[in-house]
């Protein structure tokens, strides 16, 4: 299903100047996303280098027939949900169409492209439902220290895939300001208090786009479930951990994560990813085999993800000095317990219905060591443990004016790299 063809040639390069060499967005790349032109109304493009391709305008152009003309009429609109909804080949045909008219030595359309600094990024999909999991095992397992020391994984942990129904409704686009949440904090001594949360954190995940959905009653079998993902953003989950401490026993986050967010706004899809497939990790000796509906061998063997993971903070300080921002962490995807399709083959089990454009988060991703740890509450030890900045200011969580930047790359010998765009978001009190 992920195959590796023309699009992904490490020598192909583009007519349009920026992609060849861009961090992110070169032509083997092509990710999908909303965006509204100066003056226009929203519709559907393509990231390329410093550039988007409208397919509003490709799908009107005559250059594209098939399916790779139903795919861009499909996305053309103000969201991609439609697009989504049609699955892989479509897509795939838009794709493979797509890099022949934007490679060196096609005739040049400037005409299809918009500056992407001329043009304000959407969500990219419209999203009915939003569920976020808890496939971080190195995570799970350092938040359970802090407050297990003795057994820091609960005994379902290693059985399945754990989750939570999140709010669609707060998720936002990459670059917006986050305001600091209210809600009920308890101090050591004495009665709850309404209050500003004081420990506020960021997590890194990615996210998962659902592309085709499953009728309500109809589960999607784990051999099926990746050609049910139509790609991958990445993900910031921002956390309030002294609201979540109080409110989460027994029915786990509310306000604590409904606040805000924040998605970055490019979907890289499969295809793109298609070099960057790995092995999952194999289990530890002494952890249960999966039930049959979450194991697929050929999942085992291609379904995990080989993405660095990074994390980075500007303070108002940083920013006025022209500092430039520090690396908090970098880790990697592979640190994943459950792969993408296991999270997707376990949301359905029961029959839930997921739709084009549902969003799954994977939960905080990180590392086993420090330096890939996936959240402030790793990093500090739970507050206790400061983090020093290069200008001498220090942090435990989050505070006014802190900007939190993640990238997510992709890179492996033989193939040109390519990155997610950015996912950043600033504390406003």
């Amino acid at each position: 299903m992920f195959q590796i063809d023309e699009t992904h040639a490490p020598s192909l390069r583009s007519w349009v100047a920026s992609a060849n060499g861009h961090a992110d967005f070169p032509i083997q790349n092509l990710p999908l996303g909303s965006f509204t032109p100066l003056g226009r109304p929203p519709r559907g493009g393509i990231a390329i280098g410093d550039q988007i391709l409208d397919l509003a305008a490709l799908a009107a152009s005559g250059l594209l027939q098939g399916e790779a003309q139903v795919a861009a009429e499909a996305g053309a609109g103000g969201t991609l949900n439609p697009l989504l909804a049609l699955g892989a080949a479509p897509r795939r045909a838009l794709r493979r169409a797509v890099s022949a008219l934007l490679a060196e030595g096609a005739p040049a359309r400037p005409e299809l492209l918009h500056k992407a600094a001329d043009c304000t990024m959407n969500l990219p999909a419209q999203v009915g439902d939003y569920t976020d999991f808890y496939a971080g095992i190195h995570h799970a397992t350092n938040v359970g220290k802090l407050f297990r020391p003795d057994n820091p994984l609960l005994p379902n942990y290693k059985y399945v895939p754990i989750g939570y129904h999140g709010r669609a409704s707060s998720l936002r686009p990459s670059g917006g300001e986050v305001k600091r949440p209210l809600g009920q904090r308890k101090p050591p001594e004495g009665a709850p208090v309404l209050a500003a949360s004081q420990r506020l954190d960021y997590e890194m995940e990615l996210g998962i786009w659902v592309g085709a959905g499953n009728a309500l009653g109809a589960p999607v079998a784990i051999d099926q479930a990746a050609s049910h993902i139509a790609g991958y953003s990445v993900f910031n989950d921002w956390s309030a951990r002294d609201l979540q401490a109080w409110e989460y026993q027994p029915l786990g986050p509310f306000l604590a994560k409904s606040f805000h967010s924040t998605v970055s706004a490019w979907i890289v899809t499969p295809e793109a990813l298609a070099p960057f497939r790995a092995a999952q990790a194999p289990r530890p000796d002494g952890d249960p085999q999966p039930l049959p509906y979450l194991w697929s061998e050929a999942d085992q063997q291609n379904g995990a993800l080989a993405l660095d993971l990074e994390v980075l903070i500007s303070t108002t300080k940083m920013r006025e000095a022209g500092l430039a921002p520090h690396r908090l962490s970098l880790g990697s995807a592979l640190n994943m317990y459950w792969t993408p399709a296991q999270l997707l083959a376990h949301h359905t089990i029961n029959g839930c219905n997921l739709a084009p454009g549902d969003l799954l988060g994977t939960g905080t991703i990180s590392s086993p060591e420090r330096e890939g740890f996936g959240s402030l509450l790793e990093l500090t030890d739970g507050g206790k443990s400061p983090i020093s900045l290069p200008n001498g200011e220090t942090r435990t969580f989050l505070e006014d004016g802190d900007e939190v930047l993640m990238r997510v790359r992709a890179h492996r010998d033989g193939f040109a790299p390519i990155g997610f765009g950015e996912c950043r978001g600033t504390i406003m009190g």
